[in-house]
Protein backbone atom coordinates (compact mmCIF):
# COMPACT_ATOMS: atom_id res chain seq x y z
CA UNK A 1 0.00 0.00 0.00
CA UNK A 2 1.08 3.16 -1.09
CA UNK A 3 2.45 5.94 2.00
CA UNK A 4 0.21 9.07 2.37
CA UNK A 5 1.96 11.77 5.35
CA UNK A 6 -0.91 12.62 7.20
CA UNK A 7 1.23 16.43 7.03
CA UNK A 8 0.42 17.08 3.93
CA UNK A 9 -2.64 18.36 1.11
CA UNK A 10 -3.04 16.14 -1.98
CA UNK A 11 -4.78 16.97 -5.22
CA UNK A 12 -6.89 13.90 -7.54
CA UNK A 13 -3.73 13.73 -9.90
CA UNK A 14 -1.64 12.50 -7.15
CA UNK A 15 0.36 15.57 -6.27
CA UNK A 16 1.34 16.77 -2.66
CA UNK A 17 1.93 20.00 -1.22
CA UNK A 18 3.78 20.87 2.13
CA UNK A 19 3.75 24.02 3.56
CA UNK A 20 5.88 25.46 5.58
CA UNK A 21 5.77 27.66 8.92
CA UNK A 22 6.85 30.50 6.17
CA UNK A 23 3.88 30.06 4.50
CA UNK A 24 6.03 28.56 1.08
CA UNK A 25 4.41 25.18 -0.63
CA UNK A 26 6.78 22.45 -1.56
CA UNK A 27 5.23 20.36 -3.97
CA UNK A 28 5.89 16.92 -5.48
CA UNK A 29 3.96 13.68 -6.76
CA UNK A 30 2.88 11.07 -4.33
CA UNK A 31 4.01 7.51 -3.60
CA UNK A 32 1.05 5.97 -5.36
CA UNK A 33 2.13 8.35 -8.43
CA UNK A 34 5.75 7.10 -8.60
CA UNK A 35 4.04 3.07 -8.32
CA UNK A 36 2.12 3.79 -10.83
CA UNK A 37 4.80 5.42 -13.39
CA UNK A 38 7.54 3.01 -12.36
CA UNK A 39 10.80 4.07 -12.96
CA UNK A 40 11.53 7.81 -13.63
CA UNK A 41 13.76 8.55 -16.09
CA UNK A 42 12.91 12.27 -16.36
CA UNK A 43 11.31 15.32 -14.47
CA UNK A 44 10.83 18.62 -15.44
CA UNK A 45 9.84 21.65 -13.24
CA UNK A 46 8.50 24.65 -14.05
CA UNK A 47 11.85 27.78 -14.24
CA UNK A 48 12.54 29.81 -11.16
CA UNK A 49 10.11 32.88 -10.97
CA UNK A 50 7.47 31.30 -13.10
CA UNK A 51 4.03 31.51 -11.81
CA UNK A 52 2.07 28.17 -10.94
CA UNK A 53 -1.45 28.07 -10.83
CA UNK A 54 -3.49 26.05 -8.68
CA UNK A 55 -4.92 22.59 -10.72
CA UNK A 56 -2.79 23.84 -13.73
CA UNK A 57 -0.07 21.94 -15.68
CA UNK A 58 3.54 22.67 -13.99
CA UNK A 59 6.02 20.05 -14.60
CA UNK A 60 5.79 16.43 -16.15
CA UNK A 61 7.24 13.37 -14.95
CA UNK A 62 8.61 10.89 -17.43
CA UNK A 63 9.41 7.18 -16.71
CA UNK A 64 10.21 4.28 -19.02
CA UNK A 65 6.47 3.14 -19.52
CA UNK A 66 4.42 6.38 -19.56
CA UNK A 67 4.97 10.60 -19.08
CA UNK A 68 2.54 12.47 -16.90
CA UNK A 69 2.05 15.97 -16.66
CA UNK A 70 2.52 17.12 -13.29
CA UNK A 71 0.16 19.72 -11.70
CA UNK A 72 0.79 22.12 -9.03
CA UNK A 73 -1.85 22.21 -5.72
CA UNK A 74 -1.29 25.83 -5.49
CA UNK A 75 -0.92 29.42 -7.08
CA UNK A 76 2.34 31.26 -6.59
CA UNK A 77 5.58 31.71 -7.65
CA UNK A 78 8.48 29.27 -8.26
CA UNK A 79 11.00 30.18 -5.91
CA UNK A 80 12.89 27.19 -5.68
CA UNK A 81 13.49 23.43 -7.87
CA UNK A 82 14.89 20.50 -6.87
CA UNK A 83 17.88 20.62 -9.20
CA UNK A 84 19.32 17.34 -8.30
CA UNK A 85 16.54 15.93 -10.15
CA UNK A 86 17.95 16.55 -13.35
CA UNK A 87 20.66 14.07 -12.59
CA UNK A 88 18.93 12.04 -10.19
CA UNK A 89 15.09 12.01 -11.27
CA UNK A 90 15.13 8.13 -9.46
CA UNK A 91 15.05 10.40 -6.13
CA UNK A 92 11.57 10.86 -6.53
CA UNK A 93 11.00 6.73 -6.87
CA UNK A 94 13.10 6.48 -3.70
CA UNK A 95 12.10 9.20 -1.51
CA UNK A 96 9.25 11.17 -3.17
CA UNK A 97 7.94 13.30 -0.11
CA UNK A 98 11.77 14.22 1.13
CA UNK A 99 14.27 14.19 -1.51
CA UNK A 100 12.62 14.02 -4.80
CA UNK A 101 10.36 17.09 -3.91
CA UNK A 102 9.99 19.07 -7.50
CA UNK A 103 9.45 23.01 -6.46
CA UNK A 104 8.79 25.48 -4.22
CA UNK A 105 6.12 28.00 -4.44
CA UNK A 106 5.63 31.25 -2.63
CA UNK A 107 1.49 30.91 -2.31
CA UNK A 108 -0.95 34.23 -3.52
CA UNK A 109 -4.14 32.62 -1.83
CA UNK A 110 -3.14 30.49 0.82
CA UNK A 111 -7.13 29.90 1.25
CA UNK A 112 -6.63 27.37 -1.64
CA UNK A 113 -5.31 24.46 0.73
CA UNK A 114 -9.07 24.18 2.16
CA UNK A 115 -9.98 22.84 -0.85
CA UNK A 116 -7.65 20.12 -1.21
CA UNK A 117 -7.83 16.64 0.00
CA UNK A 118 -6.28 15.41 3.85
CA UNK A 119 -4.45 12.04 3.85
CA UNK A 120 -7.87 10.19 4.69
CA UNK A 121 -9.40 11.22 1.55
CA UNK A 122 -6.22 10.97 -0.48
CA UNK A 123 -6.27 7.29 0.46
CA UNK A 124 -9.87 7.09 -0.30
CA UNK A 125 -9.12 8.36 -4.10
CA UNK A 126 -6.85 5.79 -4.51
CA UNK A 127 -8.65 3.12 -3.28
CA UNK A 128 -11.10 3.71 -6.07
CA UNK A 129 -7.83 3.22 -8.71
CA UNK A 130 -5.92 0.35 -7.19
Amino acid sequence: MSEIPADLKYIETHQWVRVSDDGTATVGITDFAQEQLGDVVYIGVPDLGATVNGGEEAGVAESVKSASDVFSPVTGEVIAVNEALEDEPERVNEDPYGEGWMFRVRMTDPGELDGLMDAAAYAEHIADHD
